[in-house]
């Protein structure tokens, strides 16, 4: 009776990440507390262009923890020189637009990405567009800031949440923008076939 119970309990509790997303006031999405990547979490390639650059060089890719708590890096650091414009990578709405630990951070809720929705951050940046604002891919959404950042070099800090889960942000981007494609060749003209 005891382990039918339990069972019956273990299947009615919500998922942890929702557990641990909860901060104290019961508001979902705090990042203090955010659990990593779920193994079967699956991210659909909807970004139509990245966050700095054409193809920014990534300075330290997403090492997602083992536990909540645990060392790891919850994002992505692509290199990028102070100034240097900050877009959207999909369309969504600007859900946080401020300072956060004496850093500039501007989130963006993606559209049409499910609920609790993807939430894309990037810091250190001063937010050209305020809290609310309804952004398209490739749009402007701030300017890289001098300091703050956690690199050695300039950098923006680029991560991927859904709730309080981090994931990968370099899912959200398709092949043709990973990746420069395979080498063709062309034919020289002027040069006679052997």
């Amino acid at each position: 009776m005891l382990v039918v119970a339990l069972t019956v309990a273990t299947l009615l509790a919500p998922p942890a990440s929702r557990l641990f997303a909860a901060g104290a006031n019961g508001a979902s999405g705090a990042v203090a507390g955010a659990l990593p990547a779920a193994d079967d979490e699956a991210v659909t390639a909807i970004g139509r262009a990245w966050p700095v650059g054409v193809r920014p060089q990534v300075l330290r890719g997403w090492e997602p923890p083992a536990t909540a708590y645990g060392p790891g890096h919850r994002g992505v650091d692509l290199a990028a020189p102070p100034g240097a414009p900050v877009r959207a990578v999909a369309d969504g709405r600007v859900s946080f637009a401020g300072r956060v630990a004496g850093k500039g951070v501007v989130s963006v809720e993606l559209a049409g990405t499910g609920d609790p929705p993807l939430r894309t951050t990037y810091e250190p940046v001063r937010a050209s567009v305020p809290q609310g604002t309804e952004v398209t891919a490739g749009e402007v959404i701030g300017t890289v800031e001098t300091g703050g950042s956690h690199c050695t070099a300039p950098c923006v800090h680029w991560g991927l949440l859904r709730g309080g889960t981090y994931l990968d942000p370099l899912s959200l981007l398709p092949p043709w923008l990973l990746h420069r494609g395979p080498s063709r060749l062309l034919p020289v003209l002027g040069v006679p076939l052997p």
